[in-house]
């Protein structure tokens, strides 16, 4: 992995980094419309620019209790293959240049939970772990029927 430009996010005291280049905009949190029977941390769908994006709660994928309420709280949406998706976090907080000299591999990036999680970027007064949103999508329950469901309605919109 060569250098990272990252937005980096905050979800519990932890922060993350997202790859720039998959990063569509950073939102405020809007109106969800809620879809019945998906997992918890599926908030729904937020109308942005037009476009219908599912909006996943970060901070509900990683520590169980969300950030919807949170006067601070992003929609980070980036990127993926089949589909751009929202993730909500607690704080979009700074655009930032990593130096590969800086990444570290940990036996926890490994874990079966956690695929997702690529490297960690060790600085001076910060640890950064750096999340591929591809990897994420691939590996949640529902994503399937979400990207679905939001190809249906753009045919119908046609």
């Amino acid at each position: 992995m060569g250098d990272l430009k990252a937005v980096i996010v905050q979800c519990g005291q932890e922060e993350y980094a997202l790859p720039l280049d998959i990063v569509i905009s950073v939102e405020k949190l809007q109106q969800v419309n809620p879809i019945p029977h998906l997992p918890e941390y599926m908030l729904g769908l937020m109308k942005i620019r037009g476009e219908l994006v599912p909006i996943l709660d970060f901070q509900w994928i990683l520590y169980d209790n969300s950030a919807k309420d949170h006067k601070t709280a992003k929609v980070v949406v980036v990127r993926t293959e089949g589909l751009d998706i929202g993730l909500l976090v607690l704080d979009a907080k700074e655009i930032l240049d990593i130096s590969k000299d800086t990444f570290s591999s940990s036996e926890l990036l490994s874990h079966s939970k956690t695929p997702y999680f690529t490297t960690i970027a060790n600085l001076e007064e910060r640890m950064i772990t750096v999340v591929d949103p591809q990897i994420l999508s691939e590996r949640l329950t529902g994503m399937d029927v979400i990207g679905d469901y939001i190809r249906s309605l753009k045919i119908e919109e046609s």
